[in-house]
């Protein structure tokens, strides 16, 4: 009878210990709550067709509108019920996704005193078409649902937000050096000419006296090259409506230069790469350095 009750006396000490030291180690098992994510606010999407593009939290569409050429937001009135502006108030780096950089964000306010958040100059909108009309006049217009790039495209101004266009297009008054308003044709007077920019609205120009994919203007030791700069690029991402096979780069003196139709493509240097600015237009006089536009003849 002793022998029984020694027994289960160290049985029961044994499993003491064991319980005991379970026990003291549950604190060290314990995982300390994670720290939550913090939510994406813009992130990239990507699309067999058009690339990375920008995307909200919720993965619907972002876009650039060409008439924004000075980074001001042009869309107003009946415009901003299809194309509502996208803001996100204190955007810090945390809330971007990867490929996306804070620099390259800003915030303006819009004509009806509305934030609107930017990406390299550009004002972001969302596409939201009308899609129903009660018959008395009042038309309701429906976000693009997420994962929709409807409103790429359309009215050849109206173009997906992407992190990496070499040639971006705009639609705006052209402003000589001389302080003289120009048309299309480089005559003096009023109205908007659609033309060629780089990512950041900086405006483009080609030279007359350069033939098919042969740059007649930069010297060797580029000493003329801070007058009108080459666009030194070998990146060819262009909006959708633009034929990419136009596109190609050529070395001048070791540098690589994008063309467009056979036409070299270069900067104003007295534009002091100031977004919206033409002045070249009229310099040293009118169409001597015409602005690429995407119907421009094959350089000969």
């Amino acid at each position: 009878m002793k022998l029984k009750q020694l027994k289960f006396a160290a049985a029961l000490a044994v499993t003491t210990f064991f319980l005991s030291c379970s026990s003291d180690n549950s604190g060290d098992n314990t995982n300390p709550d994670p720290t939550p994510e913090t939510k994406k606010e813009v992130t990239l999407a990507t699309s067999t067709t058009l690339g990375s593009y920008l995307v909200d939290k919720d993965g619907r569409s972002l876009y650039f509108f060409s008439t924004d050429a000075k980074g001001q937001s042009s869309c107003t009135g009946g415009c901003e019920a299809v194309w509502p502006v996208f803001n996100v108030d204190n955007l810090t780096a945390d809330k971007l996704g990867a490929g996306l950089t804070l620099s390259d964000f800003g915030t303006i306010t819009t004509a009806s005193s509305k934030k609107q958040l930017t990406y390299k100059g550009w004002p972001l909108y969302y596409y939201a078409p009308s899609s129903a009309n009660d018959g008395y006049g009042n038309v309701t217009n429906t976000p693009e649902a997420p994962g929709k790039t409807d409103g790429d495209g359309i009215g050849g101004v109206w173009f997906i937000a992407k992190p990496d266009y070499s040639i971006m297009i705009v639609r705006s008054q052209l402003v000589g050096h001389d302080g003289k308003n120009y048309k299309s044709d480089y005559t003096v007077g009023d109205g908007q000419t659609t033309y060629f920019t780089d990512a950041k609205g900086l405006t483009l120009y080609t030279f007359k006296n350069d033939n098919f994919k042969k740059n007649n203007f930069t010297k060797e030791d580029f000493s003329n090259n801070a007058v009108w700069p080459i666009y030194e690029t070998d990146k060819i991402v262009v909006p959708s409506i633009l034929d990419k096979s136009k596109f190609s780069v050529i070395t001048v003196f070791g540098k690589s230069q994008l063309v467009y139709n056979g036409w070299p493509l270069y900067y104003f240097g007295q534009d002091a790469s100031v977004r919206g600015a033409n002045k070249g237009i009229s310099f040293p006089a009118p169409a001597v350095w015409p602005v690429p536009v995407k119907d421009i003849p094959l350089a000969i």
